[in-house]
């Protein structure tokens, strides 16, 4: 099975949620998903990185096609990265399957099938009585 898409996850701080998605959808994103989180980092890593860490972040997550991932990993990171207000991160993962967009349809699993085709014979046992 061929990979079609990658779900890119990028952590900012509130408030820069519009500023992500302005940029993804620049490259060709369609939309994405907003969660409200808290960061743990502590102050060695803020050292570390030379910037102060914002303890309420949001993590956007966006399914793409493959073909725009690079695109939109860099426009993200670009609007904001760590060296902006954001101070984002943005990583991808690779997505198996999908559904429910793009004329993805779910595929059928042979459990279903055996389970469905069990349940017809015996609903027309049932109508025959």
């Amino acid at each position: 099975m061929t990979q079609t898409h990658e779900l890119i996850v990028c952590i900012v701080n509130t408030g820069f949620t519009d500023v992500v998605m302005s940029a993804a959808k620049d490259v060709g994103a369609r939309g994405g998903t907003v969660i409200h989180g808290r960061g743990t980092a502590n102050k060695d890593a803020e050292e570390f990185f030379h910037i102060s860490i914002q303890p309420d972040k949001e993590l956007v997550m966006i399914l793409v096609p493959v073909e725009i991932k690079e695109a939109v990993l860099h426009a993200v990171y670009n609007a904001a990265g760590l060296k902006t207000a954001g101070q984002g991160i943005a990583f991808s993962m690779p997505v198996s399957h999908v559904v429910g967009i793009g004329g993805a349809s779910p595929s059928k699993h042979p459990t279903a099938d055996a389970q469905s085709g069990a349940e017809t014979a015996a609903d027309s046992k049932k109508s025959e009585k």
